[in-house]
Order: C-alpha cells, then sequence, then structure tokens
C-alpha cells in the first residue's frame, strides 16, 4: 500500500508547514510485522522487571532514543505518527521529525509565553498532530500538561483553570470564545495559545510562534517523581479531581501496557480512538505506543462514526486496535462481512466492562478476540487479558505486572475467591511508582484512598479460583435488595442481550419492602420502542430471570431516548439513582 506522506524542512526550520505534501511513499507489508510470541501469564511476570532510574524524562530517554534507532536504520520504517483527516490530507512523521517540531513548540511555551519548571498548561484540541506536539513540548520543558476535552462546556474549563491555576491555555478557533468569556476570572492565566490558521484578539498564534521558533532546544533535567501531567477524573460519583502523574508513572509504567496488553512491536500500527481530553490518549496514544516504537495511527474523526471506523480499518494497515465498550456495541449492530480488516491482528477494550455477549459476536464477525483491560486515571493497567492468556468474556483478565492487586474487606483484609470486595493495590511497605502521585492540592483526598497496606479504587469486584478479576461496580452503584447485593454490571449485561435493548443502566431504588430494589433505565432499538411498553418490559424481565439469578432482576424498568453520561462517554449512574431516591 502507498499512500502520499508529509515531509518536513529540517534544515530550514522557518519553511515548516504542519501538513505540506511531499511526492514520496511509505510502502508497509505483512512480511514487515514481528509479532511477539505468546507467553504465559506466569511468563509475562517473571519477565517483567522495570528499572526506575532517579532521573527520566520520556522525550529524551525514549523518543530520542528512537530517533537515533531511526537513524541507525535499525527501526522498521514505520513513522511514529500517521494522521488522516479522512478527506484525503496525512501528516507522517518520523521520530526524527516529532523530535524537531516538539523542540520548536517547546521554545514556544518556554521563549514567547515564559513558562517554567512545574507551571500548568491546559490542553484542549481535537485530534490533529498539534496535540501530540505539545504533549511532547511539555515533557522537554518540565511544564505540566492538562489535557482536557472539547466538550468541555464553559463553566468545565472556569472549573479547570481555577482549580488548577493554568498559567497557560492552547485551544483552537471551537473552544477560544469560552475561554474569553470565563478568562477575566482566572487572574493565573497569562498565554492564551490559538491553534488556528487565523488570528484572535488577545491571544498568541501557534502557527506564527512555531514558525519562527528554533528548533534547538535542551530537554529539562527531570526526576522519575517530578509532576508530568494532571488528569482530572471522570466524574463518575463526584466532582472530577486533578490526578497527578509523575514521568516515571506513565512513562515506565505502561511499558507493561505495550508490551503484553497492546502486543505492539515498532512494526505495529496501532489505532486508539480515544478522546484527546482523557487519560486513555495518553496511556495508548502516546506512551504504550511509543515506548515499543510503534506507529500511533490517528483519524480526525470530529464525531464518531462506525461506518468511518470500518472504512479506515479496511484501507489502512492498522494492525492493533483500541476502543471502548460503547463503540464496540454500535459496531456488532452492524453487518462486518462487507469489510475486509486485512492487516488487524489484535483487538483491545478499556474504560468500563464490556459485555461478554457483544466479544463473541465481535469474534463471530471478525474472527479476533478482544482483550479487555482494566484501569483508572489514577493508575496504568490494572488488569488485563494479555496476549496468550485465555479469554473469560466478563472478566478484566489478570494483574498487571508491577501491581499487587487483592479483593479486601472494609478493614483492609484480603479476601479469598468468590467474596466479593473492593479492588485495591497493595501500596505498603513499597508504594509502585506507577501509581498516581497525589490529587493535586488536596491531601485528604489523597489519603483517603488509602485503606491499612492498599490504595482502594472504589471499585468493587470478585476473583476466581484462577485468578481472575471480575468487576462488580462501582462501590456506590452496588445494590443491595433484602440482604442480596447485586452489581449492575451483570443485569445490564443480561439485559443487553435482548434483540430489544440498545444499551441500559442499572441502579437501586427506594422500596418499602426490600429497602431497595433493582431499577433498569433502557434504551430500546426501533423495533421495539413502538410496542407496548408493559408487554417489553414483562419480556426483558422474564428475559434477565433466565439468563441470571431470578433476584437480580429489575423489579422497575425505565424506558428512556438516552442514558446520562460523562464526556468521556461513561454512564453517570450516580445521577439515575438520585433521581430515584429523590421521588421519595
Amino acid at each position: 500500500m502507498a499512500l502520499a506522506a508529509v515531509h518536513f524542512s529540517l534544515k530550514i526550520p522557518s519553511a515548516v508547514s504542519l501538513r505540506a505534501p511531499l511526492r514520496r511513499s511509505l510502502r508497509l507489508c505483512s512480511r514487515c510485522y514481528t509479532v511477539h510470541a505468546s507467553l504465559s501469564y506466569e511468563a509475562i511476570q517473571q519477565q517483567y522487571r522495570p528499572e526506575v532510574p532517579e532521573y527520566f524524562n520520556f522525550a529524551r530517554d525514549v523518543l530520542d532514543r528512537w530517533t537515533e534507532v531511526e537513524k541507525e536504520g535499525k527501526k522498521p520504517k514505520n513513522p511514529a505518527l500517521w494522521w488522516v483527516d479522512g478527506a484525503g490530507e496525512e501528516v507522517r512523521w518520523s521520530f526524527e521529525e516529532l523530535g524537531v517540531l516538539s523542540r520548536k513548540v517547546a521554545n514556544v511555551l518556554s521563549d514567547a509565553c515564559g513558562l517554567q519548571r512545574r507551571d500548568r498548561v491546559i490542553l484542549i484540541l481535537p485530534r490533529v498532530p498539534e496535540w501530540w506536539l505539545v504533549n511532547v513540548a511539555c515533557m522537554r520543558t518540565g511544564t505540566v500538561l492538562i489535557p482536557g476535552t472539547q466538550q468541555l462546556t464553559a463553566k468545565d474549563i472556569l472549573h479547570r483553570l481555577q482549580k488548577s491555576k493554568a498559567k497557560c491555555i492552547i485551544t483552537d478557533d471551537s473552544v477560544a470564545p469560552a475561554v474569553d468569556s470565563v478568562g477575566t476570572e482566572c487572574q493565573s492565566l497569562k498565554f492564551k495559545l490559538l491553534v488556528s490558521e487565523g488570528h484572535r484578539e488577545g491571544w498568541l498564534s501557534f502557527k506564527d510562534l512555531l514558525k519562527n521558533a528554533s528548533s534547538d532546544h535542551h530537554c529539562v533535567t527531570t526526576k522519575c517523581q517530578d509532576p508530568m501531567a494532571i488528569y482530572f477524573t471522570s466524574g463518575t460519583t463526584g466532582s472530577p479531581k486533578m490526578t497527578e502523574h509523575s514521568h516515571s508513572s506513565y512513562g515506565i509504567g505502561l511499558t507493561a501496557s505495550g508490551r503484553y496488553w497492546l502486543d505492539l512491536t515498532s512494526s505495529d500500527i496501532f489505532w486508539n480512538t480515544s478522546d484527546t481530553g482523557w487519560a486513555k490518549s495518553a496511556w495508548s496514544s502516546i506512551f504504550s505506543s511509543w515506548i515499543q516504537g510503534a506507529c500511533v495511527f490517528v483519524h480526525k474523526m470530529p464525531h464518531f462514526d462506525p461506518s468511518i471506523v470500518f472504512e479506515t480499518l479496511s484501507r489502512f494497515p492498522i494492525t492493533v486496535f483500541c476502543s471502548p465498550p460503547t463503540a464496540y456495541r454500535m459496531f456488532v449492530q452492524h453487518q462486518l462481512s462487507s469489510y475486509t480488516f486485512r492487516s488487524l491482528r489484535h483487538c483491545v477494550s478499556a474504560g468500563e466492562p464490556i459485555n461478554p455477549e457483544v466479544m463473541q459476536e465481535w469474534k463471530a464477525q471478525t474472527g479476533l478476540d478482544i482483550h479487555e483491560g482494566y484501569g483508572q486515571t489514577e493508575t496504568v493497567l490494572i488488569c488485563g487479558n494479555f496476549k496468550g492468556m485465555k479469554i473469560k468474556p466478563g472478566s478484566m483478565g489478570k494483574p498487571s505486572p508491577g501491581y499487587d492487586v487483592k479483593i479486601i474487606d472494609e478493614n483492609g483484609n484480603i479476601l479469598p475467591p468468590g467474596k466479593e470486595g473492593d479492588i485495591a493495590i497493595r501500596v505498603k511497605p513499597t508504594r509502585s511508582l506507577f501509581l498516581f502521585t497525589c490529587y493535586a492540592d488536596d491531601p485528604e483526598k489523597t489519603e483517603a484512598t488509602i485503606r491499612g497496606d492498599f490504595y482502594v479504587t472504589g471499585d468493587r469486584g470478585i476473583t476466581d479460583e484462577e485468578g481472575y478479576f471480575w468487576f462488580v461496580g462501582r462501590a456506590d452503584d452496588v445494590i443491595n435488595s433484602a440482604g442480596y447485593r447485586i452489581g449492575p454490571f451483570e443485569v445490564e449485561s443480561a439485559l443487553v442481550e435482548h434483540p430489544a435493548v440498545v444499551e441500559s443502566a442499572v441502579v437501586s431504588s427506594p422500596d418499602p419492602i426490600r429497602g431497595e430494589v433493582v431499577k433498569a433505565f433502557v434504551v430500546l432499538t426501533p423495533d421495539y420502542a413502538s410496542r407496548d411498553p408493559d408487554k417489553v418490559m414483562k419480556e426483558l424481565q422474564d428475559h434477565v430471570k433466565k439468563v441470571t439469578a431470578p433476584y437480580k432482576y429489575p423489579r422497575k424498568m425505565e424506558f428512556v431516548q438516552q442514558l446520562p453520561k460523562t464526556i468521556s462517554g461513561k454512564i453517570r449512574r450516580n445521577e439515575l439513582r438520585q433521581k430515584e431516591w429523590r421521588k421519595d
């Protein structure tokens, strides 16, 4: 396959154009791919022995090293970044080009904006190449990056600016008006950079500054535990918290993810569809991929469209693919037989539990398993179905190497297989360097995550006799009905197996006899939306009784057009639960 590439003039910095075409091609073929031999889980645990030096900077110690390997001709000729907009425009950067351009952006931050180490920078951009440049530039300058999604409202932006005390914000034309509407209330904000072909009053032009910036920049020296980035949590159970990560937590901690879960090598082309505002985008579209020297593939895709995903997987030599469960649920509702994913060999999913029936249908249509992974904004990969492991549909796999994961009770005691408890990571006597450092500027909330010798995730789960972990729900989401504890995910999985259900959310609802009962909010397919709702409810209740334990069936049900979700796409069950309990 040959496609037009993009070239950057490395000798004449003023000639740099972010999307200047070059008439040459990059040819990829399946013979170039070197796939990891499948390892047993035990072998992975034994093999993984990460070294954590005192000083570490991902841009200098990983990206610049790949540039050297690239120059020595010891790396497959994949680009480091391959961006497409779906309309014929493409960007391909080698690691060398990525290095040159990110140094120029580093000089923009240090010189034009006068930012110092540890100054905070909010970045709100869609899937455009500049997003990657700013990420790397912040590492080079020691400034602390705070990504945000473009779906943030002016109120959200105000909250983030005020809470973070960010000195700089970088965004585009679509978000700039919202920033201007709240900017006067943010005393710490000193610099506003606009990524645009045009100009805006009160904003610095990223394009102009980049064009004139020097490509000579000396990467700052950072210690492993120096702050690198802050990610606001998705806010499924309350106000978003500022989760601070160090240079080592992601930069070294995601090695296991890239090597064993994503199964990446330097020959792979990896597409992760995550929104740039969330930690999962950093996980997969920066650290896990580039640790392995893999090519990060990006489709601009302003709005998620399954047909665009299918066409892209068919047209481009993408070998590894990651998308959230919500997307896979949409994918399997389409007939995939008209598409051929010739290069695709490995699929993963994370963000929330994926229903077993969705996994089965995807495999039936593509021949590929979905390797589920589990983690949080505060962590790297906690559990995963690693390449070579037996997959148990519905399980989030086994603990990631580097973490000692247990199910514990309310007193911090380890529970045996089959007993439900809190999913926790051991932090005493030694805390893993691959955990978040703290909730920035909030020591009380940071301390509240510790119970005995463990960091408590806030999620409930169980293990089986083979050491596989099974997700039950957020601790606040578990339903206690007449003494029976019921996890929402199992009921939701049962419901989505029925052809009437597009998706559902299960929460507790007050009941005078049982204390609380299961209530399901259900989005119906068009075929069922016009039918008698009482008959549909009875049909769904009977279905759940057959699929899972009868006591778990939803005694209450409400049909809705859509479910409330966070801007990262996670269902806000707490909002539905509060709605139910306010009725009394």
